[in-house]
């Protein structure tokens, strides 16, 4: 566990928050990342990053690889620790931070891991979009109720987002109306179904067609355990299992109370 500092008694507080991987840094955007999911932090708590995911657990790409390394996993971790001890003082960072002149004109994809967990810390977030007009932030989210509330009434003019499909909030959507992304097999499974891939730029997420396709990334087991679904097939068939699950067991508690009376 790090070392707290001597006089607060507080973790250190990560810099930078920004970073950039190979495949952004070639489009010109920045990001922001928190730990994929459910698990434990360093100091014992346990948190939940993604609280409206559904079946994408299984096959999150954030939950393998170099997300996995020492230093990736730190690093994630402390973000979310700063966000969770002290939003206001992470959002006044994050504030300074983007004021810098390399970030003018430049976008900013708000995680590449994690979700909008909580009102309090997607407030924050509108807030640091609202008040930095000359960067452009975008999102893919499962938290479709939340974005609902608090930002399709009167979202920030530079913050972009689109629904991503394999959340516990799928049957929410409309793709008729809503912008949303879903992760297929391969290229020729989102051409094939008339949508548009992002393969080429991330930033087609939010600026290109609104029927977004993305390809699964090439890992044998995700493909494997995919099965050829794309993410809202498999969504909706595990929903309906959940469902009658949740029927049979109601059946038969009715069915054992009938017999006890």
């Amino acid at each position: 566990m790090p070392a707290r500092h001597p006089d607060t008694g507080t973790l250190p507080r990560p810099r930078p928050l920004l970073t950039q991987n190979r495949e952004l840094k070639a489009i010109g955007v920045w990001n922001w990342s928190l730990p994929a999911w459910a698990g434990r932090l360093s100091d014992g708590r346990t948190f939940n990053t993604c609280p409206s995911a559904g079946i994408c657990r299984h096959v999150c790409y954030a939950r393998q690889g170099t997300y996995l390394w020492p230093v990736v996993r730190a690093k994630h971790q402390a973000n979310l620790t700063f966000v969770l001890d002290d939003l206001p003082g992470w959002e006044t960072a994050m504030s300074r931070e983007v004021e810098a002149k390399k970030f003018r004109g430049a976008w900013v994809r708000v995680h590449d891991a994690g979700d909008f967990f909580s009102d309090d810390y997607l407030n924050a977030w509108q807030r640091i979009c609202a008040a930095h007009t000359d960067i452009r932030f975008y999102a893919y989210t499962k938290e479709v109720e939340r974005f609902r509330r608090l930002v399709e009434p009167e979202p920030p003019a530079n913050f972009l987002w689109v629904y991503s499909y394999g959340g516990t909030q799928d049957s929410a959507l409309d793709p008729a109306v809503d912008r949303v992304a879903d992760v297929f097999p391969d290229e020729q499974a989102i051409i094939d179904a008339g949508w548009s891939s992002q393969e080429a730029s991330d930033l087609l997420a939010v600026l290109g067609p609104s029927l977004v396709g993305i390809p699964a990334n090439r890992i044998r087991a995700f493909l494997k355990t995919m099965a050829g679904r794309r993410f809202s097939q498999w969504q909706a068939e595990e929903d309906t299992h959940r469902r009658a699950r949740r029927e049979r067991r109601t059946g038969q508690a009715g069915a054992s109370h009938a017999s006890a009376a």
